[in-house]
């Protein structure tokens, strides 16, 4: 944040506090649009999914950078955080090959096999189970490493 707000300084003592108030409406209202046309695909897919099917499944449809509607939700809503470095990133994730890179880096650290039990890696990791046809598997999670341990109970209170 120190550093969003330095640069931002940094461009208004270049040029004006009027140019900084325009890149800063510029980055929200495109990322707004952003958010506004993955958003509609996603409902567009979903509403197909479910008219053709009667339940929803993986969506098929994806954008040139082959992600589905994440980075560009992603990008749009970096984007419209204001400051300078968030949007460069919200643009990073919207063109296809950086947002390919930045897809790929974000697999490699969710699936390491030092990252922290019990966390956002474990749920990225279920979440991408899926059966040899594509589709999730919905149901209740059972740990492999042993029987679930007996129930406590206590002795009747007595006075």
């Amino acid at each position: 944040m120190v550093l969003e707000i330095w640069l931002l300084t940094v461009v208004a003592g270049a040029t004006n506090g009027l140019t900084v108030f325009l890149l800063l409406l510029a980055g929200v209202l495109v990322g707004g649009a952003v958010i506004k046309r993955a958003g509609r695909r996603a409902w567009r897919n979903l509403t197909g999914a479910l008219q053709t099917t009667g339940a929803p499944q993986a969506p098929r449809e994806t954008n040139s950078a082959g992600t589905g509607n994440t980075l560009p939700m992603i990008g749009g809503l970096l984007l419209m955080v204001p400051g300078l470095v968030s949007d460069v990133l919200g643009l990073l994730c919207l063109f296809p090959p950086t947002g390919r890179l930045v897809l790929r880096r974000a697999d490699k650290l969710l699936n390491r096999p030092g990252f922290a039990p019990g966390t956002f890696g474990d749920a990225y990791q279920q979440a991408r189970m899926h059966r040899p046809d594509g589709q999730v598997v919905q149901g209740e999670v059972i740990d492999p490493d042993g029987p679930p341990a007996p129930r406590r109970q206590d002795p009747p209170l007595t006075r």
